[in-house]
């Protein structure tokens, strides 16, 4: 295991801290939620968890990730979904950061934990670390910005190369609240998922268009292949039990969370 470099975003280096990978450049500080949290905890000020966070009652967890460049707005979309809320006033993602939530999609209780992604090139080697493991992707342009939808086919590539197989991928044409400012036509982008085998949304943060209903097609679609990977292999499922997610007891009362 090689030597780690650099710190978290509190300071902490990165060969005390155990939540971040061993990719991070020297002398550059990431985000780390667990690390600030545990210091405001040391300093007399503790922090409770997001109640989603510290829950571990739930069949499955599925790890998602937002890509695609700087500033098309994937912390707003992050936002939106896990907190309802929008700040026009964002700034650049530095490193990584997550949130969590908890949903139920197919009479499932399935605990979602989404990283949102620098955009900028001198994070790809902290981002794509992150890439392994991950069930879903968010691949994510601005319609105002042609420079953002002409990088989608090389965010595709990255997935391709460090991400598992069966990963499934949306893509989504965020910001389609500024149809006046819009360069790439609807059409392009339904063009181009279809070329990529993708399944495509257009999408506002701002306005909350299409926001939650991304998250969870891709939820379902998640859900889908793991129930066609059981039907072909017969395997046992993710929690052991060898059920189909569709052979499960009815779903608690309450609605879905998200």
């Amino acid at each position: 295991m090689g030597t780690r470099r650099g710190a978290c975003q509190i300071g902490r280096a990165v060969d005390q801290c155990e939540h971040l990978p061993l990719a991070v450049p020297a002398n550059q500080r990431v985000s780390c939620e667990p690390c600030k949290g545990e210091e405001m905890a040391s300093a007399g000020e503790p922090r409770p968890a997001p109640p989603d966070a510290a829950d571990q009652s739930f069949d499955y967890m599925f790890k998602l990730l937002l890509i695609g460049n700087s500033s098309v707005g994937k912390t707003s979309l992050l936002f939106r979904y896990a907190e309802d809320t929008f700040t026009p006033s964002f700034v650049s993602t530095v490193g990584i950061d997550f949130k969590v939530k908890t949903v139920y999609r197919r009479a499932k209780r399935v605990k979602l934990q989404i990283w949102d992604t620098a955009g900028q090139e001198r994070y790809r080697t902290i981002t794509t670390a992150y890439y392994r493991g991950a069930m879903g992707f968010l691949l994510v342009y601005d319609v105002a910005n042609a420079e953002s939808f002409s990088a989608v086919q090389d965010w595709a590539t990255q997935i391709k190369t460090y991400s598992w197989d069966n990963a499934q991928v949306i893509l989504v044409g965020n910001k389609c609240d500024l149809e006046d400012d819009r360069v790439v036509p609807t059409e392009e982008g339904r063009r181009l998922a279809h070329e990529l085998g993708f399944e495509f949304f257009e999408a506002s943060a701002k306005d909350n268009i299409n926001v939650k209903q991304v998250f969870e097609r891709l939820v379902d679609v998640i859900c889908e292949k793991m129930n066609e990977s059981l039907d072909v292999s017969d395997a046992p499922a993710a929690d052991g039990k060898g059920a189909r997610l569709s052979e499960v007891s009815p779903a608690p009362t309450r609605s879905c969370a998200c």
